[in-house]
């Protein structure tokens, strides 16, 4: 791809915190008070919040915040053809990891008029002079809430994610079509469950397999109720991560105080790197000098031609207030970083 992001290039991870208003509108939406039109109607007025946030807040490249999503991934099993809900594990008490909806196949799953995620996409390229983003799920989180019961239609989650690759790589290919030039996949999953990681390279590989386009793969722990769910390191996943077909890395480290700042240098890599210096986690407002240091920090090891800045992951656990502060220090302590290098 021939685009330049310019020096230092800000971007967010892709989701984007849910305004007051759309909560109470999904509730009318999932109470069957709202129409097509209305839904529709909705769901942009939502697109165009996180489009003019980002770019209030001075971030260089943006998405459409995943507005149309529920959380992370959820959504996507509409789209699904041989899929039924089993239901949720727990119904009392704090949301977790096991109050989410279950999901299990009844037969070979399909995906039959694609993710939805094309359509998101030309909505924001419609939307912004800004350079933007496409962002997508990968085959292991696409899985990640559907529970096998039945080896003789899928022996194993790898098997299931195997195909979940061919309908993502689907997918990007049909994004690039439509043209997107920058695209990410979000891999959590390679935290939340522990070894074969150069199986699950080979499962990136295969989604992102013939993709024309700028590829990130962002790795992180999890992040449901602005809680983490796996190991908290990197190191485990080298050399295997190495081999995985994409441009740019996309770590965490703000939430972790900066731990392994010198993965980059350590494992040798030699492509872009996004790093990490908004915690989302956490509701302490970072200050722009704070953001600077961080970035400082990562500079240390890691060629300034080659960095990208970052939130550790999305704004969705987060309330709007909250994500906009988050989105001005971010760009405003590059900002300051930037100035530095320059003179």
């Amino acid at each position: 791809m021939t685009t330049d992001y310019g020096f230092l290039p800000t971007t967010v991870i892709g989701s984007h915190a849910i305004p007051s208003w759309l909560w109470t509108a999904i509730e009318a939406i999932d109470a069957g008070k709202y129409g097509p039109t209305d839904a529709r109607e909705t769901f942009d007025d939502a697109v165009n919040v996180a489009i003019l946030d980002q770019e209030r807040a001075g971030i260089d490249v943006i998405t459409d915040g995943e507005m149309r999503r529920w959380y992370f991934v959820q959504s996507f099993y509409k789209r699904f053809e041989g899929l039924e809900n089993v239901g949720v594990l727990r119904k009392v008490g704090v949301y977790g990891y096991d109050s989410v909806p279950r999901y299990r196949p009844v037969e070979r799953l399909s995906v039959p008029h694609g993710l939805g995620i094309v359509d998101e996409f030309k909505y924001l390229k419609s939307r912004t002079t800004h350079k933007i983003k496409a962002t997508c799920p990968g085959p292991l989180t696409l899985t990640i809430h559907i529970q096998l019961h039945n080896d003789a239609i899928y022996k194993s989650r790898l098997d299931l994610a195997w195909e979940m690759a061919g309908a993502i790589n689907a997918e990007l290919k049909a994004l690039v079509e439509a043209g997107a030039e920058f695209i990410q996949l979000d891999e959590p999953s390679f935290a939340i469950i522990p070894g074969e990681t150069a199986e699950w390279v080979r499962l990136v590989n295969a989604a992102m397999e013939g993709v024309d386009a700028k590829l990130a793969l962002h790795v992180c722990f999890g992040n449901l109720g602005s809680r983490p769910r796996g190991r908290r390191e990197y190191r485990p996943f080298f050399p295997a991560l190495q081999d995985a077909r994409c441009d740019q890395f996309i770590f965490e480290f703000a939430n972790r105080e900066m731990k392994e700042a010198d993965i980059y240098r350590e494992v040798g890599m030699d492509r872009e790197f996004g790093a990490g210096v908004i915690d989302v986690k956490s509701f302490h407002v970072e200050t722009p000098e704070d953001v600077a240091n961080r970035v400082r920090t990562i500079l240390k090891y890691v060629p300034a031609e080659k960095l990208w800045l970052t939130p550790d992951c999305g704004f969705f656990q987060l309330p709007r207030w909250l994500c906009a502060l988050k989105l001005k220090a971010l760009a405003d302590g590059v900002k300051i970083v930037r100035k530095e290098l320059a003179g």
